[in-house]
């Protein structure tokens, strides 16, 4: 499995002969430079979006039609782009598990807001995270989420290794938030923070999480560096 951070709360995970983008932001993305935008998103099989906020979906309607990958989430929010862009969709909801090949995935709730300002009166449903099995692991993407009571259930029912969880306060959890949530509900071998450094207001350093989640593998991510897990 490779994990590539885009920067903020956007992924590339290639798993189980699989190219995934998760939330692919490249347009106004500060930390993804221009001339690696085709290499962030070349060869992608699938797009799942976790919500409608700018920084998640500023490039799915595009991308999505370049790559013929389709988009993948929410039942109502997939809806709007099939009927309006023509986009080849695969909606579901909370609770429910879609095939993308050989890789699983579930969707489970999230703690956020959610709004598509492109088109305002769009039937966004609401924010979600993702659960993805393949290769051996099962994988926690968090989206943008506060700390929330589900992420017991999450944890004890599906039971992740790998947490790609939002950490960069002000909009999500913090560091510490983070950490404290990991160490209650779930039993991570890896996590990887995401959605910060992107702006001043978010936090910079992945330290509070570190020193908070001793023995388990915190890796901090450079953007267009893969993780090999």
């Amino acid at each position: 499995m490779k994990i590539t951070w885009l920067g903020h709360g956007s992924f590339r995970l290639e798993i189980a002969n699989q190219v995934l983008l998760v939330d692919p932001w490249l347009t106004g993305n500060p930390v993804l430079p221009e001339d690696q935008h085709e290499a962030a998103t070349q060869g992608a099989d699938f797009i799942l979006i976790t919500h409608g906020h700018f920084d998640h979906t500023a490039d799915l309607v595009a991308l999505s039609k370049k790559l013929n990958a389709p988009a993948v989430g929410m039942y109502d929010f997939m809806g709007h782009f099939e009927t309006n862009d023509g986009l080849n969709v695969i909606g579901f909801n909370i609770g429910g598990t879609v095939m993308l090949g050989d890789v699983a995935v579930s969707m489970v709730p999230a703690l956020h807001s959610n709004s598509y300002v492109q088109a305002p009166q769009a039937p966004v449903g609401r924010e979600v995270g993702f659960i993805l099995k393949g290769e051996g692991h099962t994988l926690y993407v968090s989206g943008d989420t506060g700390i929330m009571a589900d992420m017991e259930w999450i944890g004890d029912y599906y039971k992740p290794d790998i947490g790609i969880l939002s950490a960069g306060g002000h909009f999500t959890m913090d560091m510490k938030a983070t950490a404290y949530a990991a160490r209650k509900y779930f039993d991570f071998k890896t996590v990887i923070p995401c959605h910060y450094k992107t702006f001043d207001i978010l936090e910079q350093s992945a330290q509070d999480l570190i020193e908070g989640l001793p023995g388990v593998d915190v890796i901090e991510p450079q953007v267009m560096v893969a993780i090999e897990i």
